[in-house]
Formats: C-alpha cells, structure tokens, sequence
C-alpha cells in the first residue's frame, strides 16, 4: 500500500517555480481521485496524455480535478477514478509573462568600410523582449523532449546569431557608420523581425529588439568627438592645424612655455580671421558706396571768362576799373568784348 501512496499526487503544482523558467513539466506521477491543480498568476496549465493536449487552463486558482478538470479534458473527460488506480497524464506549466533579456556582442564586429580597409571595429549592447505565443508548437518543439526550458536557453540561441543580424543591418546602405545611433531604430528593427523568424516555429516570439548604443574602439571615438568639435572651422588641412596647435597647448606636443602661449595666439588669430571672411562673404554689393554724380557744367557767360573764344580784359580800357567778369564794365558801361 505504501507503493501506491508514494505513486500518487495530491497536489498538481509548479513546484520548481523561478522567474526565469519558461516552463516547468509536472511528469511521472498518476493523480488520484481527490487531488488539486493549484494555478499561480502568470502561469497556464496545459494537461497532456500521450503527447496530446487534452486541455488549458488559464486561470488563477485551486481546483478539484476530478470535478473541475477532468470534464473539460478533450478524451480524459469519462474517466472514472478506481481503487488503487488514479490517471496518468502530463501537466505543463508556462510562464506567460514577457521576459526581458540583456544582450551584448562578446568582441566586435568588423563592419566592412571604406575608410578601413580591415573593417569598423563596433561594439553594441541593448535588450530583446520575448514570450510563449504558441504551446502546440512549444510543446512539439522543445517541451516534448525537455522537462523544463530557462531564460539563458532562449538567450545562448539569439545571441549565436546575433553578430551576423547586426552586420547585416549596419552594413545596410545609406548607413553613417560613424553615427550609427541616429540608425539605432531601423537597425532594431529589422534584428528583431530576422530573429521572430528564427524562433516563432518552436511557439516563441521576440515582442522587442533594442539597441541601447553602439561603442567605437577610444582611438576612433575621440576622431569622432574631435570632427564634430572642429566640423565648423573647414577642411582636412584646417582641422590639422587646429589639432597640432591644440597638442601644442596641451604638452603633448613639444614646445611648452612661449610656443604654448603662440600656439594660442593663432588659434585666436585664425578664428578671427575666419569670422572676418564670413562677415565679409555676406555683405550685399547694394552696401559699396554710389558712384559720386558728375559736376555740373558751368554757366556759358561765366565759364573760363570767355565769350565766343575771346578773352575778356582784366581793367575795364575805359576807364580802368578791374572786371568782374561780366560782358560790360560796371563802373562805365563799357563793353568789354
């Protein structure tokens, strides 16, 4: 009698019960007239026979099997528990909760470019969101021949693809390899559809794929940081200059003391000269001074005092009174021309 007792449940429960457990299958044991199935919040209870689903239960609660269970089982439901015999069947119990999985590249990725002939080196972190959306499936993919399935499984299979998700998407064109966070999005994006169709045939679905940033080697990132700080003073050659004269200023370059101090004097000269030429650049032609009118042409009667090409005398001959330029003396009336 102590064999049968020991063979049989009282209890149907989640008895390992971790947050990141997937599923947990109760197995290997009859249950007998009288037992319970104890369901938790956020768990689903699927009763098998034979490899067969017989019947779900989604809801909460402490139930009479015999009573509450059994006639809701598809083949089960005519069982009639006898002496020293109780039913033999599997119950599956799914976590039905979105998990939240951190992800990271273990080394990186060389992304193939231009600039560098040997690749991009990039590093990426962020998280994937994923959750049971199928149990046929589930069960005929993994929890048929698994007793229970955890969070790192689901993860060890993303993560073994995910090296060659990312350089599919970052390679994409129209990429800005060194701004890759402004493609964040879309790059996510399309990871998180590539892998839904790596695991949604064993009844799991990725819900979320982000990507929190993506991390350049120090050397490339401080070109990166130095571009952006100096992109408005101009070309390659300005930006050399300006970067010489900044290691000047700072020691790393050779020449403290007074070449320090004349180092910063032309980085102060050449910013002004570069706010001068924009200041000019963007004067209006209207601004340049009109051209001065032409004088004016002088009275006929008065001009070199001439009349008809003749010279007018200085003395009036008359009388000697000194002309004032007029055609006839102004002290006798004489006619001068």
């Amino acid at each position: 009698m102590s064999f049968f007792r020991n063979q049989f449940a009282n209890v149907v429960e989640w008895e390992e019960f971790r947050d990141d457990m997937i599923f947990w299958k109760w197995s290997n044991r009859e249950i007998k007239k009288g037992s319970r199935l104890i369901i938790r919040p956020g768990q689903d209870a699927i009763f098998i026979n034979n490899g067969k689903i017989e019947g779900i239960f989604h809801d909460e609660g402490d139930y009479n099997i015999a009573s509450e269970i059994i006639p809701f089982l598809s083949t089960l439901k005519g069982f009639k528990f006898g002496f020293n015999s109780g039913m033999r069947v599997e119950v599956l119990f799914v976590n039905t909760k979105e998990f939240t999985v951190k992800w990271g590249t273990k080394s990186a990725i060389h992304i193939p470019t231009p600039q560098l002939p040997g690749g991009l080196p990039i590093r990426a972190n962020g998280t994937f969101n994923f959750k049971v959306n199928d149990y046929v499936a589930l069960i005929d993919k993994i929890a048929g021949v698994k007793e229970s399935y955890f969070v790192d499984d689901i993860k060890l299979r993303m993560t073994s693809i995910l090296d060659q998700l990312l350089m599919k998407w970052i390679s994409k064109e129209g990429k800005d390899m060194f701004n890759l966070q402004a493609n964040a999005f879309e790059i996510a994006q399309g990871i998180r559809e590539d892998m839904d169709m790596q695991i949604i045939n064993d009844g799991i679905t990725i819900t979320g794929f982000n990507v929190m940033s993506f991390n350049y080697p120090e050397e490339i990132q401080e070109m990166i940081t130095r571009t952006a700080s100096h992109s408005m003073v101009g070309d390659l050659q300005r930006y050399q200059q300006i970067s010489m004269t900044d290691g000047i200023a700072s020691g790393k370059v050779q020449g403290g003391g007074a070449a320090s101090d004349m180092a910063g004097m032309m980085m102060g000269m050449n910013i002004a000269n570069e706010m001068l030429k924009n200041m000019n650049k963007g004067k209006n032609t209207t601004d340049q001074p009109a051209p001065s009118a032409p004088p004016a042409q002088a009275n006929n009667d008065e001009s070199d005092n001439t009349d008809g090409g003749k010279q007018k005398p200085n003395f009036c001959p008359n009388c000697g009174t000194k002309t004032s330029g007029g055609n006839f003396c102004s002290n006798c009336g004489h006619k001068l021309v």
